[in-house]
């Protein structure tokens, strides 16, 4: 799968916020399409990090909707190439999954990135940043908050609250299950805030995270957990795709 768009990714701190700043005209918060059609081909990213190695384990999984399951799924460790920086996220995580987006036999009707979209400080999470890249429908929808304030989310299934930053949605505080701690949902790129929050209800499964996301966190723990279970004296061959 090829990419939309391409920028330097040794940059510095700073030149990355900026240029977080500068991308997110590229954004697009409306729907694509119009109409609500649950996306059929999805794909959910993960990526997990193992401090002492300095190692990214990246996972992305494909999602069938009409078969209610994994289509296949795919792994890659590289080290990281950037510092862990809050707000930063996309560009410690994103090199990891480019070579696993490359080796992607179809182009997913939608991501779902474990990070944020618009509920970010400058408007251009992770979701945001992959969805540009990929120029595709993505969504954010991250287990912790990173930037706003919100009302009460009642107790059931499906609830939710809007995200404000100041006078602004930046996007939803979502209870997936009846009393498991809320998740933070908003829209990545093509897609509006209401359109964020109807796919998460469409997707809620009995689980905090949907099923494609919660496939791919664990995937990405297995890998790391594989890793731990043979460092120092060696780790195995992670990169090879499994389908």
């Amino acid at each position: 799968m090829k990419l939309a768009w391409r920028h330097p990714w040794n940059l510095t701190p700073r030149d990355a916020r900026q240029l977080q700043i500068d991308a997110r005209r590229r954004v697009i918060l409306a729907d694509d399409p119009a109409a609500f059609v649950l996306p059929a081909r999805i794909v959910a990213a993960d990526v997990g990090y193992d401090r002492p190695s300095n190692l990214c384990f990246a996972s992305i999984v494909g999602w069938s909707v009409a078969q209610g399951g994994e289509t296949g799924h795919w792994t890659h460790v590289q080290p990281a190439t950037f510092p862990y920086v809050p707000g930063l996220l996309s560009f410690r995580e994103i090199p990891a999954l480019l070579p696993l987006i490359r080796r992607l036999p179809f182009r997913p009707d939608l991501v779902i990135c474990d990070g944020h979209g618009h509920a970010h400080p400058r408007r251009f999470g992770l979701a945001s940043h992959l969805g540009v890249l990929l120029d595709c429908l993505s969504l954010g929808w991250a287990k912790t908050r990173l930037v706003g304030t919100s009302g009460d989310v009642p107790p059931e299934a499906g609830a939710a609250a809007p995200l404000m930053d100041g006078n602004e949605q930046i996007g939803w505080v979502f209870r997936s299950r009846s009393g498991a701690r809320p998740t933070y949902v908003s829209p990545g790129h093509r897609m509006s805030m209401a359109r964020a929050l109807e796919l998460a209800r469409a997707l809620r499964g009995p689980y905090r995270l949907c099923d494609p996301a919660r496939h791919a966190h664990q995937l990405t723990r297995l890998l790391l957990a594989e890793h731990r279970r043979l460092s120092p004296t060696g780790r195995p061959d992670l990169n090879q795709p499994t389908a």
